[in-house]
């Protein structure tokens, strides 16, 4: 089998993008501190996912939430009594809650490999316009009713088929001869994510609907408040799928975080890499979107935060990541739907509100480099 010089770099390998002092992650980088961390943030999900799905307006202790779950997966018997409760448990917040393990994990990967693909220490899963793009089919699906024969699901497939579009757009635009470039594909899909905003804001001025309107614009900002059993198995299919792709890629991407010129002495086609993370992570984002909306900051925060815990080398990063954006969202949907119930705040301004203050604290933080010194 032939091995690709990115495969023979050592395993410590980082960009210096991402470089920290040599002390900060180096007990939880290595493969015993990694384990450790990795069980502890298995557990601490686990813990989160049934607390998460015991609270509500209707609070259910732990141990009567497992047994309902446990009901549900096994076909035990319910009684009639607890029927209504268990409907609320395994119709409602169970999958609610899955989504937003998925939603967060997949945000989470995606900024890894987006900042890494783009060498921008500010790149995240929103900057490349696809979710822009996104947000114009969502709004066309409520305003104007396209696609209501897919009836509950057409306001995810018209999102779905609208990032795509959107992807489609972003590539032709910023393609040349030499592949795609970093800072071309950046601006590029900046661009296209505010005329693609443009776009949608002249549908919603032209939307005949007040209501259609509202419930757009709350959908802009985040929401699993459409979670349904129906929606979670293909996003699940398409993030676990990137997941592992990405993760096949670690070397590569720690190479492609040195530079083109680096990395091509190295023997990586970065042009064509970049091609391919470009459609994966674009066809990632766009599930998401469409089952979740857009939700920003988590892509953009989390990878820092788990660089600074694991170090910089991909192959960490993308193993904790995951863990780490899925305990994250549990707790920011919780937060969501519980801090003002009945009302439901937007998934992107509880993500916001916790994303500056840490971003800016990272800023601040002696020893730590975004992008240089």
């Amino acid at each position: 089998m032939r091995v690709s010089p990115a495969d023979r770099l050592p395993a410590d390998s980082a960009p210096p993008a991402s470089a920290e002092p040599e002390r900060t992650g180096q007990w939880f980088g290595s493969p015993t501190g990694l384990t450790l961390t990795v069980i502890a943030l298995a557990v601490i999900l686990a813990a989160s996912v049934l607390v998460a799905i015991g609270l509500g307006p209707a609070v259910i202790p732990p141990d009567e939430t497992a047994r309902y779950v446990w009901a549900a997966l096994t076909g035990g018997a319910v009684s009639a009594d607890d029927f209504t409760t268990y409907q609320i448990i395994w119709q409602v917040r169970t999958p609610r809650v899955l989504l937003a393990v998925v939603v967060g994990a997949g945000l989470s990967v995606v900024g890894v490999a987006i900042q890494a693909m783009v060498r921008n220490a500010l790149a995240d899963p929103f900057v490349l316009g696809v979710s822009s793009g996104a947000s114009v089919g969502a709004v066309t699906v409520s305003v104007f009713g396209v696609l209501t024969t897919l009836g509950v699901y057409a306001l995810s497939a018209g999102a779905f088929l609208s990032a795509l579009a959107a992807c489609a757009l972003v590539y032709l635009a910023s393609y040349t001869r030499a592949g795609l470039t970093p800072l071309r594909l950046v601006l590029t899909g900046i661009a296209m994510a505010y005329g693609f905003q443009a776009l949608m804001s002249v549908l919603i001025y032209l939307a005949p609907d007040g209501e259609a309107t509202s419930t757009v614009l709350f959908w802009t900002m985040g929401s699993f408040g459409a979670a349904a059993w129906g929606s979670l198995p293909l996003v699940s299919a398409v993030v676990i799928a990137g997941v592992v792709e990405l993760r096949r890629h670690s070397r590569s991407l720690d190479v492609m975080a040195l530079g083109d010129e680096t990395a091509a002495s190295l023997g990586v086609n970065t042009a064509g890499l970049r091609g391919r993370l470009f459609v994966l992570t674009s066809v990632m984002t766009g599930a998401m979107v469409a089952v979740s909306g857009a939700i920003g900051f988590v892509g953009l925060v989390m990878p820092h935060l788990v660089r600074i815990v694991v170090g910089a080398g991909h192959a960490r990063v993308l193993t904790v990541a995951p863990l780490a954006g899925g305990v994250f969202m549990v707790w920011v949907d919780l937060v969501s739907r519980t801090l003002l119930a009945p009302r439901e705040l937007p998934l992107g301004v509880i993500t916001a509100l916790v994303g500056v203050p840490v971003f800016i604290t990272l800023m601040r933080r002696r020893g730590y480099l975004f992008g240089g010194r």
